[in-house]
């Protein structure tokens, strides 16, 4: 029925064009688009937007879609009604199709929708002088007045009185030059200029069309009229913006009105002339006029934000023989481009006659004194950039790359291997240093060096170490040498969730450089391989349920490889209020109970404009998300790093006092939409620091580089806001466009950086270090009683540590120790490492920091004052080290200018430390490898990990019944490759985690070497490993999936023994239900961490850090009290040399084997074996036998 009415409603609209002359059409109108339920255009909304184009009671409407196919020919289901207008609904669309796009438009009775169209303009004014010398081309220009007297009612309330521009200009040429009669023979006068293409003496220029201008720099056609339309990135129009002849003077031609439309004449278009469009914000945009021969040509123009130089490719350090070159590159990106490079040496500026001056730098037939740290420095018209230092070494041709005597290395043996040479539990397996080698061939002139060479073993020395009652292998290095680097990349992985309560952002969107990369899973975890040439990692996570603000961060990583995880906090959006756009509004910027708002927002009536710039006067609905300074649990959830460059091209950082993002929609087609002449009101009151009134400044947060950008400064203001005092105001304008994030800050220039690193246990020694731990500090305001006190977090940075810790920026001040304090705190795979104690008393040498700069510092963790509290943070003054007093030289604090001296201090210099509280565990490996460095994986047959980019860790579940807590052994050897069978990979030691919730019961995870390819990658190997409970245990079951498995999957190793299990490890990645747990990793230690934490939580899609010791379980021990003088597996080892151990255990009701070890057999095999036992059984049963 709906369709028939349509038709009818077009027939009967063509049947009436005879009767024109009573009604008339409307304008086509399209207020709606088809995304959401469907296309809606209803009467009334049409009539609120344009009540100057629409009567009040229209007679007939039309439909088509925006292509000008009428609704009833689409096949679409669609409602139109005089009365109500037209609706299209997606749901009624057949197999599954959407709405078009419709538009529509209504019969009026003729003049009803029509009014008197009155201009406010006078008329021109006559043209004035000319701006141009004789003979020479200048402006002149002319104007208009606009009174809104000349108004109906009806328009004197709309925000743009007179569209258009107050004043225009044109080309012109000045007068002819006089030529004053001399006396004097040598003199003669200039040719006279009689129209046509005349030429001044000695111009060379010609004209394809108009004539030459006097000054012989352009040519000029009268009678042809230029047209333009220049439009923001947005699409709004560009309104001021002003046109320039490019290679002229930088006096403008003309303005553009508020729509972003001018005229200039005289202009001709032959492929020459050529324009230059300016405006604040915005990158300068020049355009050609091409060659026509109409008298009127038209132009469209789109300005792009101007942006200051980014450097998106750092110069890459590399490593040379003498006499051979080296490339070192600066990719900038800007607008406009960057015109001016300069590249340092050592700091000295490099003379740009020889080493050039664009962003490649080439040095050719290098010496040895052109070693050292090279730079690049890039700028435009907006600022300047500089990149990060590139190391370049240059060795000697005769000398060696890389040092062939390795460095010391020492591993800790087991608790029995106690070595009486060097009186110690630790053994030196050395190591190679971790430098770059120069290669011998003539490298190609690259940015990036297409092959790598590192320092590695070349040699390795087996050796046996003798520990209670048995002995080690072990493989040590014995020479180094150079081979090709080994290939890690690194990997950033995290969750994305609210910064309230945890809940996840679940199938978020992930942006890197305005391209989407990634998204997030249902929990929120997201997985982020680091471009190589990457330097600085800026991620937007964007929530496709608008339940999050869109956040910015940027997250550090280990430029090493490996992967490091990132806990992302969201701030929730907050809920959207409804705004008529046609009064002014007011917003509050803060919500902080009992206390002021922060600033305010001041909207005039309307500013509100949709992307294609026409004015909106419907509803808003308006989300402004404040992220308050003043409540510190918010400080995770910054944007970016809150950092800006310099006019030098430093990286400043910025100390914030609230960031805010804004979200203006339609209120019927949920589109974006932008405002302008917004004011921001901000309290002085709130701004405790009196220098810092005098720094603030407007800032907009840059997504692609993660930087923030200035976008005005404040002036000061009196006013009564609202029913409050009359107070002073920081006031400034700001414009909502493409960019919706904005900050308070000032730039702060007292910084320092804190020294912290990270251990496996509380023991602190440099080879228990961790590398990849998100070290976290908030700077937080001075303590109570402080003169500049604004009690508020002003900054929040996090870094990575590598080998020697990390160091992480912070404010601190050299005049009053506790004028700034920081919290820091520190994360691996988003568990949360414990600090040090500082109660009852501290311990300077275990906080790792000396008196008497300790007590300055005022160290305290965070349950320093609450026990129940968390030990997961402490808090610090952060007193800047006075150079002066040698106990403040040498750490934990450093100024801002040593970060050098801060990031290669020794282990002696004081830091701050965090450890991971663990259970007691061991890893014992026969090739030595340092698992927070993938770079020391060695190439060898018993290397733990085979392959150095696939890192797969292998875990086993073990229930075990008992009094007390156990220790568990693996014990792991090759298997079934012929290289590696009966030699040992490594052992695995952990004591097992008592579950509160069951006495008698703990519960161990125990990490085993998975099977599969070698590092040959030409045959698989089995590891044969054999898991050796400690004290008087007995087997009491196996996980019947996984006993199946191993049935069905030869070779079986067979197990004699209960007091301990053995297994050829599985080749498939096993799951809970199996009770093993495997993840394949590209950096060991997240491998491991997942894989843990998948075996704790009993599950393979979740991980936990509490240990379930039911769910999950691939064996089940008891490990009852063992009889008044019995002695277990490791007393017998150490009371008795070299005797093999007698393992006399039950299995089922009768004892098997003792002392036969264990065998590798088919299934065929073992049965044959098995039946052959039972054969003299059944003889010794048998009646008279």
């Amino acid at each position: 029925m709906d369709l028939n009415w349509a038709a009818t409603l077009l027939l009967f609209g063509m049947v009436c064009d005879a009767a024109r002359g009573h009604w008339q059409w409307t304008p086509w109108f399209n207020i709606d688009h088809p995304g959401g339920s469907g296309d809606h255009e209803p009467l009334d909304a049409i009539q609120r937007y344009y009540p100057d184009k629409l009567c009040q009671t229209p007679l007939g409407v039309e439909a088509r879609t925006v292509h000008g196919v009428p609704a009833a020919l689409t096949g679409e289901a669609v409602h139109l009604s005089p009365q109500h207008g037209f609706w299209c609904v997606n749901e009624e669309q057949p197999s599954g199709k959407h709405c078009s796009n419709y538009a529509v438009r209504f019969r009026c009775p003729t003049g009803s929708a029509s009014r008197v169209a009155l201009s406010p303009w006078s008329t021109w004014s006559e043209w004035g002088s000319c701006s141009a010398g004789c003979e020479q081309t200048g402006v002149q220009t002319r104007s208009r007045a606009c009174s809104t007297a000349q108004l109906p009612d009806w328009r004197q309330h709309q925000h743009q009185h007179c569209p258009g521009s107050l004043q225009e200009g044109r080309m012109c040429q000045g007068q002819p030059c006089t030529v004053i009669p001399s006396t004097d023979v040598r003199l003669h006068s200039l040719p006279v200029k009689s129209g046509g293409q005349q030429q001044t003496a000695g111009c060379e220029l010609r004209c394809a069309m108009g004539r030459v201008n006097a000054a012989c720099t352009q040519c000029m056609c009268e009678d042809h009229s230029l047209y333009g339309s220049v439009r923001l990135q947005d699409g709004a129009p560009a309104s001021e913006a002003t046109v320039h002849l490019r290679g002229s003077s930088n006096k403008a031609l003309t303005v553009c009105d508020n729509n972003g439309k001018f005229r200039i004449p005289g202009l001709c278009p032959d492929g020459k002339t050529a324009l230059e469009i300016r405006k604040p914000y915005y990158g300068i945009a020049v355009v050609t006029l091409r060659q026509s021969t109409s008298k009127v040509y038209t132009i469209n123009i789109k300005l792009k934000r101007s942006e200051k130089p980014y450097i998106k490719k750092q110069p890459q350090s590399k490593a040379r023989r003498e006499g051979q070159d080296v490339t070192f590159c600066c990719q900038v990106v800007c607008n406009p481009p960057a015109n001016k490079y300069l590249w340092y040496h050592n700091g000295s500026l490099l003379d740009a006659r020889t080493a050039g001056s664009g962003s490649v730098l080439v040095l050719h037939q290098l010496q040895a004194r052109q070693a050292g740290q090279y730079m690049c420095h890039a700028s435009n018209a907006l600022g300047s950039i500089k990149s990060k230092p590139a190391t370049l070494t240059v060795t000697v041709r005769t000398a060696p790359s890389c040092n062939p005597t390795p460095q010391s290395y020492f591993i800790r043996l087991p608790s029995d291997c106690y070595q009486n040479l060097s009186q110690s539990f630790y053994y030196d397996v050395g190591k190679c240093p971790v430098t770059a080698c120069a290669s011998t061939q003539e490298p190609e002139g690259q940015c990036r060096d297409a092959t790598t060479y590192c320092c590695g073993a070349v040699k390795l020395e087996d050796r046996v170490i003798s520990c209670s009652m048995y002995t080690l292998p072990i493989r040590v290095v014995n020479k180094c040498g150079c081979q090709r680097c080994v290939d890690s990349k690194a990997i950033v992985r995290g969750r994305a969730v609210a910064a309230d309560n945890g809940e996840p952002m679940r199938f978020g969107q992930i942006f890197m450089g305005g391209k989407k990369i990634s998204m997030t899973g249902y929990k929120g975890t997201f997985s982020i391989m680091v471009p190589a040439d990457i330097d600085r990692l800026v991620l937007t996570f964007v929530d496709r349920y608008q339940k999050f603000v869109n956040t910015t961060k940027v997250l550090p990583f280990n430029r090493k490889g490996g992967s490091v995880f990132h806990e992302v906090k969201l701030l929730r959006k907050k809920p959207e209020i409804m705004l008529d756009c046609s009064i002014s509004n007011t917003i509050s910027l803060g919500s902080k109970e009992n206390q002021d708002p922060v600033a305010e927002l001041e909207i005039p009536p309307n500013s509100f404009y949709r992307e294609n710039g026409e004015i909106y006067r419907g509803l808003v609905k308006a989300s402004v998300t404040f992220l308050d300074p003043r409540d510190i649990s918010l400080a995770t959830a910054a944007q970016s790093d809150l950092n800006f460059i310099s006019e030098e091209g430093d990286v400043v950082p910025l100390r914030t006092y609230g960031m805010f993002s804004l979200d203006f929609r339609d209120e019927v087609a949920n589109d974006r939409l932008n405002a302008g002449q917004v004011k921001l009101f901000l309290d002085t009151a709130q701004v405790s620091i009196p220098e810092h009134l005098e720094q603030m400044k407007l800032w907009s947060l840059n997504p692609e580089t993660g930087f923030w950008e200035e976008e005005g400064s404040f002036t000061f203001v009196r006013s009564r806001r609202g029913k409050r005092e009359e107070r002073t105001f920081l006031v400034g304008n700001m414009e909502i466009r493409e960019r919706r994030l904005f900050n308070l800050d000032v730039p702060e220039s007292r910084r320092c950086y804190v020294k912290v690193r990270s251990f496996r246990g509380d023991r602190f020694t440099s080879g228990d270090q961790l590398e990849g731990v998100v070290v976290s500090l908030i700077n937080l305001e001075p303590t109570p009683g402080f003169a500049s006190n604004p009690r508020a977090w002003g900054r929040f940075d996090s870094a990575v540590t590598g080998a020697h810790g990390a160091c992480v920026p912070a404010f601190c001040d050299d005049q009053q120790p506790h004028a700034y304090s920081a919290y820091v705190m520190a994360t691996l795979g988003g568990e949360e490492l414990e600090a040090v104690a500082s109660s009852p008393t501290v311990n300077s040498n275990t906080v790792g920091v000396q008196q008497p700069f300790l007590h300055k510092l005022q160290y305290r963790r965070s349950d320093h004052e609450d026990p129940r509290d968390k030990k997961t943070a402490f808090r610090i003054n952060v007193a800047k080290p006075n150079a002066n007093l040698p106990a403040e030289i040498n750490g934990p604090i450093y100024p801002y200018e040593k970060l050098r001296e801060c990031e290669t201090a020794p282990f002696s210099a004081s830091h701050f430390r965090f450890y991971r509280v663990e259970g007691d565990r061991y890893d014992y490996n026969t090739v030595a490898f340092n698992e927070n460095d993938p770079m020391s994986w060695t190439e060898d047959y018993l290397a733990w990990w085979p392959r150095p980019m696939e890192f797969r860790a292998c875990y086993i579940k073990l229930k075990l019944s008992g009094a007390h807590e156990f220790t568990v052994r693996s014990r792991n050897m090759g298997g079934t490759h012929p290289r590696t069978v009966g030699q040992m990979y490594g052992l695995r030691d952990v004591r097992s985690t008592r579950d509160m919730t069951q006495p008698g019961v703990s519960a161990v995870c125990l990490e085993f070497k998975c099977s599969g390819m070698l590092y040959d990658q030409e045959r698989v190997d089995r590891t044969l490993v054999k898991i050796i409970p400690q004290g008087h245990c007995r087997m009491e079951n196996i996980n019947s999936m996984l006993r199946e498995y191993l049935v069905n999957h030869l070779p079986l190793a067979v197990n004699n023994d209960t007091s301990e299990f053995t297994m050829l490890a599985p080749l498939d990645p096993l799951g809970h239900n199996y009770g093993i747990y495997t993840v394949t990793d590209q950096d060991p230690v997240i491998a491991k961490e997942m894989a843990l934490g998948r075996c704790f939580d009993g599950s393979s899609d979740s991980v936990s850090r509490v240990m379930k010791s039911n769910v999950g379980v691939a064996l089940t021990f008891n490990c009852e009290d063992k009889p008044v003088g019995h002695q277990n597996v490791f007393q017998t080892l150490q009371n008795f040399p070299g005797q093999q151990p007698v393992y006399n255990q039950r299995m089922g009701r009768g004892k098997r084997g003792r002392g036969k070890g264990v065998k590798l057999r088919g299934l065929r095999l073992d049965k044959k074996l098995r039946r052959q036992r039972e054969v003299p059984r059944r003889k010794a049963l048998q009646p008279g036998v």
